[in-house]
């Protein structure tokens, strides 16, 4: 049985999936793109199996099932809402570009600012230049912007990440893996279970920057560099990557929950 499998270039997939993807134990059609383009994806039902944004899991939950393994969770993670040093202008009369209209980042930036401001919907890449540049007002960054807006002359008006934890008292679910439920069973537990161990193998060799595992992590994140990479990879790889759990769970449905009230 061949497996549409779609994950991010982002560090923490591609460290993840790494071990995965090469024992050659399943029969992969690999796509790696942008989360964004992965969201558009799965709302398609093009992908058996996928990482997404957890605003996307939300939408496809009759088609897909949320993975305990894989996810992107945890505190101080969450995406950042950032603007000019000087920048005083009201959210409602502000451009604020966003990540992807299918984005936890776009889901929490709503419940943040209360859906005020127009969104202007872009790449997280060209996030940081466009604020910088007063094409937009305010952005909200994720994956490595968090550690480099500063280097744009950025300021950090929010941390939608903090924002939640404090509203919740919860850990923030930014992403996670999908399955189709058409897939057997038998078949989605064996390849949670080597995803899970994929992810545990790959922990063990986290300190040892000569591993194999970070030429295949900096080769789909060529624009990074090495410090930012292990940052990125501290941050959103942890226990919660490892199984969801009962915390877990608890946060996506509160997640869930919270969108229905502005979608």
């Amino acid at each position: 049985m061949k497996i549409k499998l779609g994950i991010s270039p982002c560090p923490n997939d591609t460290f993840m999936f790494y071990h995965l993807i090469n024992s050659n134990q399943f029969n992969l059609n690999l796509t790696i793109v942008d989360v964004e383009e992965l969201n558009h994806k799965v709302l398609n039902h093009e992908l058996d199996i996928s990482k997404v944004s957890i605003y996307t899991a939300m939408q496809v939950m009759d088609h897909y099932n949320l993975l305990d393994s894989g996810a992107a969770l945890g505190e101080n993670c969450g995406p950042l809402l950032v603007a000019k040093e000087k920048n005083v202008k009201k959210m409602k009369d502000a451009k604020i570009a966003i990540p992807g209209r299918y984005t936890t980042a776009n889901l929490l930036f709503s419940l943040y600012a209360k859906n005020e401001g127009r969104k202007v919907f872009m790449p997280f890449s060209q996030i940081m230049p466009a604020v910088e540049e007063g094409l937009v007002d305010f952005g909200v960054i994720i994956h490595e912007g968090r550690f480099t807006y500063k280097n744009y002359g950025l300021a950090e008006v929010a941390d939608l990440g903090k924002w939640w934890e404090n509203l919740s008292k919860m850990p923030i679910p930014l992403g996670g893996i999908v399955s189709r439920r058409e897939l057997p069973t038998k078949f989605v537990k064996e390849f949670t279970k080597a995803l899970h161990d994929s992810i545990s193998r790959a922990l063990s060799e986290k300190e040892y920057q000569n591993s194999p595992i970070y030429s295949y992590v900096r080769e789909h994140a060529q624009e990074m560099e090495k410090d930012v990479i292990k940052k990125h990879i501290d941050l959103y790889v942890n226990d919660y990557s490892l199984s969801l759990g009962e915390d877990g769970r608890r946060a996506v449905d509160k997640l869930f929950n919270m969108a229905k009230e502005i979608i």
